[in-house]
């Protein structure tokens, strides 16, 4: 069976681990005030990659947090992925230098074509589109905004230059705990070829045993934030599961 990966997420604010409820800045809970630590932690459960979304910098449309990102890792001996307002190519330089094994372009996908496709040319893999969908649409500006352009179409695109790898949030599920949108997870990664990270929702391990059962169709992980910090999700029995699909 095709691999499957536990990303246990890390949301900075204001240099703080948090999360919000279906991207709303408004409905902010703070889990803890040390992220390091946080991913110290979780690479100690198990954590094969770790999975960092800078908040503010999604919000300013540039890299905000790029010190502590820059820390974190550094601190950890597992690859981590970052995302959030990475705009252009000095943004992704900066943080694959300092560490960051692969970058994540989301709202730049839509707005910037031209430096995605550049992006994508420069350093392939370590490039993953983050495409985050309302209704089926891409939203952009951590989901402040939504386009007129359909997952699908666009993970098509952009497979077409390039890109490997695709984070696939569907938004309505994003912090409300009710299970990933396994279908719409699916048919992005049959429909662009590539492999798809499914991205908000996941509450507890039988989500995970759903996303796992789609591997061989390109359904290659799961990013597990609120369950983790609620207790819903152990990650060592997460990892333990993936494992186990793995070797299934």
């Amino acid at each position: 069976m095709a691999a499957f990966t536990i990303y246990p997420a890390i949301d900075i604010r204001g240099g703080r681990c948090v999360r919000l409820v279906q991207g709303d800045y408004g409905r902010e809970t703070v889990y803890d005030d040390q992220p390091v630590e946080v991913a110290q932690r979780w690479e100690a459960d198990g954590a094969a990659w770790i999975h960092l979304v800078d908040l503010d910098g999604a919000k300013a449309g540039h890299p905000v947090n790029d010190g502590l990102i820059a820390d974190i890792a550094r601190s950890v001996n597992v690859p981590v992925q970052v995302g959030g307002g990475l705009r252009t190519l000095p943004d992704v330089e900066r943080l694959l230098e300092a560490g960051v094994a692969r970058v994540i372009l989301g709202t730049a996908a839509i707005e910037d074509r031209a430096f995605v496709e550049e992006a994508l040319a420069r350093y392939g893999g370590s490039i993953a589109i983050g495409i985050d969908a309302r209704d089926g649409y891409v939203a952009t500006r951590g989901w402040l905004e939504t386009s007129e352009v359909k997952a699908e179409v666009l993970a098509g695109e952009l497979a077409g230059a390039g890109a490997e790898t695709f984070i696939f949030t569907d938004i309505s599920r994003d912090g409300m705990m009710k299970g990933p949108n396994v279908e719409a997870i699916v048919a992005l990664a049959k429909s662009s070829g590539q492999t798809v990270i499914a991205s908000g929702g996941v509450s507890n391990l039988d989500d995970l045993r759903k996303l796992a059962a789609h591997a061989a169709d390109g359904v290659s992980g799961a990013i597990v934030g609120k369950a983790l910090y609620t207790g819903s999700i152990d990650l060592a029995e997460a990892v333990k599961l993936a494992l186990a699909a793995d070797n299934g």
